[in-house]
């Protein structure tokens, strides 16, 4: 049987975590051939590619989730989402020249901060991450450019700041190398605020010398990104995915730094059972829950 899996655009993260998926996948007699899928709009085109049976697996960031499982917009349908597996977790943080004035997240009010495409996760980001703090896109002038562009504004000073995720990204990588930049920390409590209204991020800290401007460890928010199914997809191939991903779990960092950290994010299953990787209210596929019960990491 085939196996596909649909990840993002040519460069991206998710097309790089799929690659070196691939490479464990490919390991396994009865998932192939394993396909790894471009898509144009990421995680809403893996969930909308699940529905239409394109795809067997899809690359999701876990706050558009929930949104395909109860049809909010963008989707137009309710889409029958399953958990597989956690990804990686990737820090979302806002990025400025290092001779800006700007010190901290919230700063950010009245400047022209790059958020990303008009209808992307990015700009979902951040209009969650700002509305935490009380502030809304009325408060900033937001600037919707793709990851490049923005990143090219900021050279520019045509934009003041970026929201930027993950890292390592080519990206950010090249901005860093192109201007002094700052990573942008949350003053006093603001970080505890926004952990506490969202419950599909994580805390994590970016740590020094992470990127160039990188100068001291800085705690920021972290998405989750995680692989989905379809609750049609056969509980077989989802249990064998899944399987395969949990024995990979330290050898797939080596193949891509993005799976830094994924061993720990199997954890919580121990103590929080399927629940710690179920968000949005979409639960896990019974083929993913045999594979963590065979694991010991399921009761």
């Amino acid at each position: 049987m085939s196996t596909r899996i649909g990840t993002a655009e040519p460069d991206s993260t998710f097309l790089g975590q799929g690659l070196a998926l691939k490479t464990v996948l490919d390991r396994v007699p009865a998932l192939e051939p394993v396909e790894v899928c471009t898509s144009a709009h990421a995680s809403v085109e893996n969930a909308n590619r699940l529905q239409a049976g394109d795809v067997d697996f899809g690359f999701m960031a876990s706050n558009w989730i929930g949104r395909a499982r109860n049809s909010e917009a963008p989707f137009s349908q309710r889409i029958e989402l399953r958990m597989v597996a956690p990804m990686n977790a990737g820090p979302l943080f806002f990025v400025a020249r290092a001779d800006s004035t700007l010190r901290t997240v919230r700063d950010l009010r009245g400047r022209r901060v790059a958020v990303g495409p008009q209808q992307s996760g990015m700009a979902q980001h951040a209009r969650v991450i700002l509305g935490t703090l009380g502030l809304t896109f009325d408060d900033i002038a937001p600037l919707y450019l793709d990851f490049a562009a923005g990143a090219a504004a900021l050279v520019r000073g045509d934009a003041d700041a970026q929201l930027q995720c993950p890292i390592p990204n080519k990206v950010m990588t090249d901005l860093a190398g192109r201007a002094p930049i700052r990573v942008l920390p949350y003053a006093g409590a603001d970080l505890d605020t926004v952990l506490r209204a969202v419950p599909f991020y994580r805390r994590t800290v970016m740590r020094q010398g992470a990127i160039r401007g990188l100068d001291t460890d800085v705690a920021q928010a972290a998405v989750v990104n995680v692989l989905v199914s379809h609750a049609r997809v056969a509980d077989e191939k989802v249990r064998e995915v899944a399987a395969t991903i949990f024995a990979a779990r330290d050898e797939l960092p080596r193949l891509n730094p993005l799976f830094e950290g994924l061993a720990g994010l199997f954890e919580p299953l121990r103590a929080e059972g399927g629940a710690a990787l179920e968000f949005g209210g979409v639960t896990l596929h019974p083929g993913a829950v045999a594979a963590y019960r065979a694991a010991s990491l399921l009761t």
